[in-house]
Protein backbone atom coordinates (compact mmCIF):
# COMPACT_ATOMS: atom_id res chain seq x y z
CA UNK A 1 0.00 0.00 0.00
CA UNK A 2 2.72 2.46 0.99
CA UNK A 3 4.47 1.56 -2.26
CA UNK A 4 0.73 2.28 -4.16
CA UNK A 5 0.88 5.43 -2.81
CA UNK A 6 4.20 6.24 -3.10
CA UNK A 7 3.44 5.56 -6.95
CA UNK A 8 0.87 7.86 -6.82
CA UNK A 9 2.26 10.77 -5.53
CA UNK A 10 5.05 10.89 -7.48
CA UNK A 11 2.78 10.72 -10.84
CA UNK A 12 0.70 13.72 -10.00
CA UNK A 13 3.68 15.56 -9.24
CA UNK A 14 4.53 14.83 -12.55
CA UNK A 15 1.55 15.87 -13.46
CA UNK A 16 1.28 19.14 -12.14
CA UNK A 17 4.83 19.48 -13.50
CA UNK A 18 3.63 18.98 -17.08
CA UNK A 19 0.51 21.90 -16.31
CA UNK A 20 2.89 24.65 -15.54
CA UNK A 21 3.65 27.06 -18.23
CA UNK A 22 8.17 26.20 -19.07
CA UNK A 23 9.86 29.55 -19.04
CA UNK A 24 13.16 30.35 -20.49
CA UNK A 25 15.30 33.41 -19.64
CA UNK A 26 17.61 35.07 -20.98
CA UNK A 27 19.16 38.07 -18.78
CA UNK A 28 23.11 38.65 -18.94
CA UNK A 29 23.01 40.12 -15.19
CA UNK A 30 23.25 37.19 -12.51
CA UNK A 31 21.39 39.26 -10.03
CA UNK A 32 18.27 40.12 -12.35
CA UNK A 33 18.60 36.14 -13.89
CA UNK A 34 18.18 35.20 -9.72
CA UNK A 35 15.42 37.81 -9.26
CA UNK A 36 13.38 36.71 -12.32
CA UNK A 37 13.93 32.58 -10.77
CA UNK A 38 12.65 33.39 -7.54
CA UNK A 39 9.81 35.63 -8.56
CA UNK A 40 8.54 33.07 -11.61
CA UNK A 41 9.05 29.76 -10.06
CA UNK A 42 6.74 31.38 -6.50
CA UNK A 43 3.92 31.91 -9.08
CA UNK A 44 2.03 28.01 -9.38
CA UNK A 45 1.39 27.76 -13.07
CA UNK A 46 4.90 28.84 -13.78
CA UNK A 47 7.94 27.09 -13.67
CA UNK A 48 11.71 28.44 -15.08
CA UNK A 49 12.93 25.24 -16.71
CA UNK A 50 15.92 27.40 -17.78
CA UNK A 51 18.48 29.95 -17.50
CA UNK A 52 21.22 31.54 -19.69
CA UNK A 53 22.98 35.01 -20.51
CA UNK A 54 23.81 35.12 -24.19
CA UNK A 55 21.72 34.71 -27.34
CA UNK A 56 24.09 31.33 -28.37
CA UNK A 57 22.96 29.49 -25.36
CA UNK A 58 19.27 30.91 -25.55
CA UNK A 59 19.04 28.72 -29.26
CA UNK A 60 20.65 25.39 -27.65
CA UNK A 61 18.34 25.91 -24.55
CA UNK A 62 15.63 26.15 -26.86
CA UNK A 63 16.31 23.29 -28.76
CA UNK A 64 16.83 21.19 -26.03
CA UNK A 65 14.48 22.45 -22.71
CA UNK A 66 11.60 23.08 -25.49
CA UNK A 67 10.20 26.27 -23.66
CA UNK A 68 6.68 27.88 -23.91
CA UNK A 69 7.68 30.71 -23.42
CA UNK A 70 11.37 32.64 -23.61
CA UNK A 71 11.70 36.01 -21.80
CA UNK A 72 14.84 38.02 -23.31
CA UNK A 73 16.62 41.08 -22.44
CA UNK A 74 17.55 43.68 -25.25
CA UNK A 75 21.06 44.06 -23.70
CA UNK A 76 23.29 40.39 -24.52
CA UNK A 77 26.66 39.95 -25.58
CA UNK A 78 27.27 39.58 -29.04
CA UNK A 79 23.71 39.16 -30.76
CA UNK A 80 21.21 41.13 -28.70
CA UNK A 81 17.70 40.39 -27.92
CA UNK A 82 15.78 41.64 -30.95
CA UNK A 83 17.91 39.78 -33.39
CA UNK A 84 17.24 36.53 -30.92
CA UNK A 85 13.80 37.19 -30.93
CA UNK A 86 13.81 37.33 -34.92
CA UNK A 87 16.48 33.76 -35.14
CA UNK A 88 14.36 32.14 -32.37
CA UNK A 89 11.15 32.74 -34.33
CA UNK A 90 12.51 31.38 -37.57
CA UNK A 91 13.55 28.41 -36.03
CA UNK A 92 11.13 27.97 -33.81
CA UNK A 93 7.76 30.23 -34.69
CA UNK A 94 5.38 28.31 -31.92
CA UNK A 95 7.65 29.59 -29.04
CA UNK A 96 6.37 32.72 -27.36
CA UNK A 97 8.99 35.79 -26.48
CA UNK A 98 8.45 38.64 -23.84
CA UNK A 99 11.11 40.91 -24.21
CA UNK A 100 11.64 42.32 -20.72
CA UNK A 101 14.34 45.38 -20.70
CA UNK A 102 15.73 48.74 -19.38
CA UNK A 103 15.62 49.71 -22.93
CA UNK A 104 12.86 52.46 -23.55
CA UNK A 105 9.78 51.34 -24.81
CA UNK A 106 9.26 54.41 -26.99
CA UNK A 107 12.20 53.18 -29.32
CA UNK A 108 12.26 49.77 -28.79
CA UNK A 109 8.61 47.82 -27.89
CA UNK A 110 7.59 48.54 -31.79
CA UNK A 111 11.11 46.63 -32.92
CA UNK A 112 10.80 43.74 -30.72
CA UNK A 113 6.75 43.18 -31.89
CA UNK A 114 7.75 43.40 -35.59
CA UNK A 115 10.91 40.69 -34.65
CA UNK A 116 8.37 38.63 -33.56
CA UNK A 117 8.22 39.05 -29.90
CA UNK A 118 5.02 39.26 -27.92
CA UNK A 119 4.85 41.46 -25.85
CA UNK A 120 7.30 44.25 -24.21
CA UNK A 121 8.17 45.28 -20.25
CA UNK A 122 10.19 47.54 -18.79
CA UNK A 123 12.09 46.48 -15.80
CA UNK A 124 11.31 49.80 -14.03
CA UNK A 125 7.29 48.23 -13.91
CA UNK A 126 6.04 46.25 -10.94
CA UNK A 127 6.56 42.73 -10.84
CA UNK A 128 2.80 42.13 -11.28
CA UNK A 129 2.95 43.53 -14.19
CA UNK A 130 5.23 40.78 -15.62
CA UNK A 131 3.33 38.12 -14.56
CA UNK A 132 0.20 39.71 -16.40
CA UNK A 133 2.32 40.08 -19.07
CA UNK A 134 2.94 36.39 -19.49
CA UNK A 135 -0.06 35.08 -18.45
CA UNK A 136 -1.73 37.09 -21.43
CA UNK A 137 0.66 36.16 -23.54
CA UNK A 138 0.52 32.52 -23.02
CA UNK A 139 -3.58 33.31 -23.82
CA UNK A 140 -2.64 34.28 -27.02
CA UNK A 141 -2.41 37.70 -26.93
CA UNK A 142 0.04 40.31 -27.18
CA UNK A 143 1.33 42.97 -24.10
CA UNK A 144 2.16 46.15 -23.74
CA UNK A 145 1.88 49.25 -21.63
CA UNK A 146 -1.30 51.22 -21.81
CA UNK A 147 1.52 54.15 -22.83
CA UNK A 148 3.01 52.03 -25.38
CA UNK A 149 -0.36 51.24 -27.18
CA UNK A 150 -1.99 54.57 -27.03
CA UNK A 151 1.52 55.67 -28.79
CA UNK A 152 1.19 52.97 -31.43
CA UNK A 153 -1.95 53.89 -32.57
CA UNK A 154 -1.40 57.71 -32.98
CA UNK A 155 1.85 56.67 -34.57
CA UNK A 156 -0.50 54.26 -37.05
CA UNK A 157 -2.95 56.69 -37.20
CA UNK A 158 -0.49 59.67 -38.37
CA UNK A 159 2.45 58.09 -39.84
CA UNK A 160 1.73 58.85 -43.38
CA UNK A 161 1.02 62.77 -42.28
CA UNK A 162 3.97 63.03 -40.28
CA UNK A 163 7.82 61.32 -40.45
CA UNK A 164 9.40 60.09 -37.44
CA UNK A 165 10.95 63.03 -35.52
CA UNK A 166 13.25 60.63 -33.38
CA UNK A 167 16.59 61.00 -34.73
CA UNK A 168 17.37 57.25 -34.96
CA UNK A 169 13.78 56.18 -35.46
CA UNK A 170 15.15 55.16 -39.21
CA UNK A 171 18.11 53.25 -38.54
CA UNK A 172 17.39 49.40 -38.88
CA UNK A 173 17.27 47.36 -35.76
CA UNK A 174 21.10 45.99 -36.60
CA UNK A 175 22.44 49.72 -36.90
CA UNK A 176 20.72 50.85 -34.34
CA UNK A 177 22.87 48.09 -32.35
CA UNK A 178 25.91 49.51 -34.17
CA UNK A 179 24.89 52.71 -32.77
CA UNK A 180 25.21 51.70 -29.13
CA UNK A 181 28.41 50.45 -29.80
CA UNK A 182 29.93 53.30 -31.10
CA UNK A 183 28.50 55.04 -28.12
CA UNK A 184 30.02 52.55 -25.75
CA UNK A 185 33.42 53.43 -26.89
CA UNK A 186 34.10 50.36 -29.13
CA UNK A 187 36.15 50.88 -32.44
CA UNK A 188 34.53 49.42 -35.62
CA UNK A 189 37.08 46.48 -35.34
CA UNK A 190 36.10 45.61 -31.67
CA UNK A 191 32.32 45.95 -33.44
CA UNK A 192 32.58 43.37 -35.78
CA UNK A 193 34.21 40.76 -33.10
CA UNK A 194 31.16 41.38 -31.04
CA UNK A 195 28.49 41.42 -33.63
CA UNK A 196 30.61 38.23 -35.83
CA UNK A 197 30.43 40.56 -38.84
CA UNK A 198 33.08 41.90 -40.72
CA UNK A 199 35.02 44.96 -40.50
CA UNK A 200 33.40 46.06 -43.86
CA UNK A 201 29.83 45.20 -42.56
CA UNK A 202 30.20 47.62 -39.48
CA UNK A 203 31.44 50.36 -42.14
CA UNK A 204 28.62 49.87 -44.36
CA UNK A 205 26.62 50.45 -41.47
CA UNK A 206 28.65 53.41 -40.19
CA UNK A 207 28.13 55.23 -43.86
CA UNK A 208 24.37 54.25 -43.67
CA UNK A 209 23.86 55.95 -40.13
CA UNK A 210 25.58 58.63 -40.80
CA UNK A 211 23.38 59.11 -43.68
CA UNK A 212 20.27 58.68 -42.12
CA UNK A 213 21.15 61.00 -39.35
CA UNK A 214 22.87 63.71 -41.63
CA UNK A 215 25.98 63.62 -39.74
CA UNK A 216 29.21 64.49 -42.03
CA UNK A 217 31.97 62.64 -39.84
CA UNK A 218 32.88 59.82 -38.25
CA UNK A 219 33.57 61.90 -34.78
CA UNK A 220 30.62 63.84 -35.09
CA UNK A 221 28.58 60.61 -35.14
CA UNK A 222 30.62 58.50 -32.67
CA UNK A 223 30.18 62.41 -30.53
CA UNK A 224 26.72 62.07 -30.94
CA UNK A 225 26.35 58.41 -30.14
CA UNK A 226 28.06 58.81 -26.81
CA UNK A 227 26.16 61.90 -25.85
CA UNK A 228 22.97 59.54 -26.71
CA UNK A 229 24.25 56.99 -24.74
CA UNK A 230 25.28 58.97 -21.60
CA UNK A 231 21.44 60.58 -21.54
CA UNK A 232 20.22 57.15 -20.56
CA UNK A 233 18.38 56.15 -23.62
CA UNK A 234 20.29 53.01 -24.23
CA UNK A 235 20.94 52.87 -20.86
CA UNK A 236 22.66 49.07 -20.24
CA UNK A 237 19.97 46.16 -18.42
Amino acid sequence: MATYRSISVSMQLRKNMDSKARLLIVEDHPIVRHGLIHLLNNVPDFVVCGEVDTARKAMVATETLKPDLAIIDISLPGTDGIELTKNLIAQWPELLILVYSMHDENLYAERALRAGAKGYVMKQEATEKLVDAIRLILDGQIYMSDKMATHLMHHEVGRRKRKDTSPVGALSDRELEVLHYFGQGHSTRQIADNLTLSVKTIESHRVSIKEKMNLRTVPELVRFAVQWVDQGTLCRG
